[in-house]
């Protein structure tokens, strides 16, 4: 008995320690998941523009995979992240714009790795109001945030802490991975709040910057003749819309002089506030670039056609942008060293992205809103050396929506069934053809700033069909394989009836699919014309 009970003993001991180095061997991968604000793929090196250079970035792309079409299902800040964080579409977890209120008591994909053994952490931008739920620890900005010396809500705490914004949000995020418990595997949110308007780099970047002048888009001086009343309405050119304050870095002395005075109100009141933040030695540091570029822009301004203003904002608006564009790079390049330094590379999937695409010119315009490929597309690049071969290219069509299920599926979680998105996995591994042959995408936010109207539709790999509504009834059809630029609308094209139909079929499909209906879009324009009036 003494002999078989020790027996007994020894093969529960080897049982216990196979099992938990079986659990060892299959340890969940880590999971960095890198957003930054606003960040257009024509800005990332590694997608062939030639407009900066982002070589950390473009590291996720060498040593992983990029998605030539990632697409986005709401083309705003929030709800973007709504639905990158619910794997629902906006008009089903109800976050359809920036005014709403988004329900953190609803499920998310860190809760449920929360609950798959993960420990989990949001440092930086997430937009919406609420102190975030499915996080062992959180450090977000408040509301859009400040560039310089910015307020924290870390852990629910309110604190204010001097630097730049974009350098913060990476201290914060490596002293995390640094203190984090290391004998869990990870998911950590690291959400730039940088390249959001008003685009303040850090010294270092304005400095470099301000010197350089950028090639202009071949339709920066679109007159919108081949589109609809929705892209002539719209208030986002850079000539005529931009703010100059806030966005130029004109001061308001110079305005009142010269007779630009902003359209906006809150335009001298927001650069006041914001350069208001600096202390003496940032300010001084700000002033010295930036007194030089008013001077300049004072003696020159009274001889300036509308060309030569355009041409003028048009390098202001690309000089400060990818200033801090460049910042962002340097954060992810930190990142990537510490996984490096720490042993943690192999077994840690990075995601690089931004919560929409952005205009840098085309058309004339800045901002995104819109379903155009430009606001449409946006960045998407990830490595994962276990699964994801050095160099792969995807041009299937994924969304923001995907994220959640892809994620829970590499952590070997449960993805709940009423998560609308598709994991990826085995698409970016080519262990799949199969997979979605169009998007389907919506936009609320209207009357609102930019003034881009409420609108919705479906893009496939050749055509886009988008529907504008509320106070116009239009419909717009492109034919993205001879008109990549959409410059011209095809609905009414006898030659194209054929498919009109077929993807007036298509969008009619996916609306049932989504569960998505006129009765929501009546739903959400209700709500939210009772909140404007709040």
């Amino acid at each position: 008995m003494k002999k078989a009970a020790i027996l007994l003993v020894l093969l529960a001991t080897f049982s216990v320690t196979y099992s938990q180095q079986k659990k060892a061997g299959q340890q969940p991968p880590n999971i960095i998941y890198i957003m930054s604000d606003d960040h257009g793929y024509q800005a990332i090196s590694a997608y062939g523009y030639g407009l900066n250079e982002t070589p950390n970035i473009d590291r996720l792309a060498k040593e992983g995979a990029l998605f030539t079409t990632a697409c986005v299902t709401n083309s705003l800040c929030a709800p973007s992240r709504a639905v990158m964080l619910t794997g629902k579409h906006s008009f089903i977890n109800g976050k359809v714009d920036n005014v709403s209120h988004f329900d953190w008591n609803q499920d998310n994909f860190p809760k449920l790795l929360q609950k798959a053994g993960y420990q989990t952490a949001m440092v930086g931008k997430i937009h919406m109001d609420g102190l975030p739920q499915g996080f062992d620890y959180s450090a977000v900005l408040p509301d859009q945030g400040d560039y310089y010396n910015p307020d924290f809500i870390i852990n629910g705490v309110k604190q204010q802490i001097h630097g730049h914004v974009t350098e913060i949000t990476t201290d914060l995020t490596l002293k995390w991975l640094k203190e984090r418990d290391k004998t869990k595997p990870f998911c950590l949110l690291y959400h730039q709040k940088a390249p959001h308007r008003p685009w303040q780099p850090t010294e270092r970047y304005y400095k470099e910057y301000t010197k350089k002048t950028f090639k202009e888009p071949g339709s920066l001086f679109d007159d919108y003749k081949g589109r609809g009343t929705a892209a002539k309405a719209a208030e986002m050119n850079i000539l005529k819309d931009m703010n100059w304050a806030d966005d130029d870095k004109i001061k308001p002395a110079i305005l009142n002089e010269l007779g630009l005075r902003s359209l906006i109100k809150w335009d001298t009141l927001s650069y006041n506030r914001s350069l208001g933040r600096m202390d003496a030695a940032q300010r001084a540091a700000w002033d010295a670039v930036y007194d030089p570029i008013n001077e300049d822009f004072r003696k020159r301004y009274p001889t300036m056609s509308e060309k030569d203003l355009m041409h003028w904002r048009y390098q202001r608006y690309l000089q400060d942008y990818l200033g801090t564009v460049a910042s962002v790079d340097d954060g992810v390049g930190e990142v990537l060293d510490y996984l490096d330094k720490n042993g943690l590379a192999e077994n840690t999937i990075v995601i690089y992205t931004s919560d929409q695409g952005f205009y840098m010119g085309e058309h004339g315009w800045f901002d995104k809103r819109f379903m155009y490929e430009e606001s449409l597309k946006t960045p998407l690049l990830i490595r994962y050396p276990k699964e994801i071969k050095a160099g792969t290219k995807i041009n299937s069509m994924v969304q923001n929506l995907d994220f959640a299920p892809t994620f829970l599926d590499y952590a070997g979680a449960k993805i709940p069934a009423d998560m609308q998105g598709q994991s990826f996995r085995k698409l970016i591994a080519g262990k799949t053809a199969k997979w979605r042959d169009a998007v389907y995408y919506t936009y609320y936010e209207y009357p609102s700033i930019h003034m881009v109207k409420r609108h919705y539709g479906i893009r496939t790999s050749r055509y886009k069909l988008m529907h504008f509504y509320y106070d116009i009834d239009e419909w717009e059809l492109y034919d993205l394989q001879k008109d990549p630029q959409e410059m011209h609308n095809l609905y009414n094209d006898p030659s194209y009836s054929k498919v009109r139909k077929d993807m007036h079929r298509k969008l009619d499909k996916l609306r049932k699919k989504y569960r998505d209906s006129d009765a929501n879009d009546q739903k959400y324009i209700k709500n939210y014309l009772s909140t404007l009036k709040k």
